[in-house]
């Protein structure tokens, strides 16, 4: 799917500031200008695509790996890795070649959050901010400038402090990580556990981005997993 990105399947990410990057980058290859002069009015009440959410992906991704001032080799493996397991080989060398020129553009980060944010169910974004903290991770450590980042993101696309931090716990444990991924505190009773959980399981199920397509609803499945892993570690611990 994602091989022909660049060719098809962009609604509402040809307005605002993501459209002028889309402009930008992909303006050579293809004719975007009548698309991306949409008026905001226009593109209201437009279901993202599966190409909508992965491009908006790869702008989040390029301001990430800019904020430290390096791009690791790591981090662009583990991009490289992502796109080719979820899309192909294909797939993965127009990501990088997207990639390349979109980290060369100054990103708007608070207005394309905020256009995503307008366009994009909860679900979704909550997916995006868990692929974010996944490439920050890739070098073995988050750069604080990363980490300050992904929070700003996080809070301009609408993203609970609950969820970014039960997001966060997911891909950098620590003491009562388990806690933290359930969105409760050590000294829950073990009814508020199972409750917890129950509401967690269905907050974080692929089913949630299964419109985006099967390789989204593949890769939200890390953090489905990630629920049932904390839930079963609580259990344990108490003989739940």
């Amino acid at each position: 799917m994602f091989g022909k990105l660049i060719g098809s399947g962009l609604g509402w990410t040809l307005g605002g500031p993501i459209g002028a990057l889309a402009g930008f980058v992909l303006g050579t290859l293809f004719d975007l200008s009548e698309k991306s002069s949409a008026s905001t009015s226009t593109l209201q009440g437009m279901q993202t695509t599966p190409n909508d959410y992965l491009f908006s992906l790869l702008v989040l991704v390029s301001a990430v790996l800019n904020a430290d001032g390096k791009i690791m080799k790591s981090e662009l493996n583990y991009v490289k890795e992502f796109f080719k397991t979820n899309f192909g080989v294909e797939g993965a060398q127009n990501a990088l070649r997207i990639l390349q020129d979109l980290t060369k553009q100054n990103i708007p980060v608070t207005d394309v959050c905020h256009q995503i944010k307008n366009y994009m169910d909860y679900p979704s974004r909550l997916q995006l901010i868990h692929f974010l903290f996944g490439i920050a991770a890739a070098d073995g450590e988050i750069h604080p400038e990363e980490l300050k980042l992904i929070r700003h993101i996080s809070i301009n696309l609408g993203i609970t402090s609950a969820d970014y931090t039960s997001i966060e716990a997911m891909l950098i444990p620590k003491t009562d990580w388990a806690y933290d991924v359930l969105e409760i505190a050590p000294q829950a009773s073990d009814e508020e556990v199972k409750k917890a959980y129950r509401k967690m399981a269905v907050k974080y199920h692929p089913d949630k981005v299964s419109y985006l397509g099967e390789e989204i609803q593949q890769a939200a499945n890390e953090k489905f997993k990630k629920v049932n892993e904390a839930y079963q570690l609580i259990s344990k611990e108490r003989n739940l």
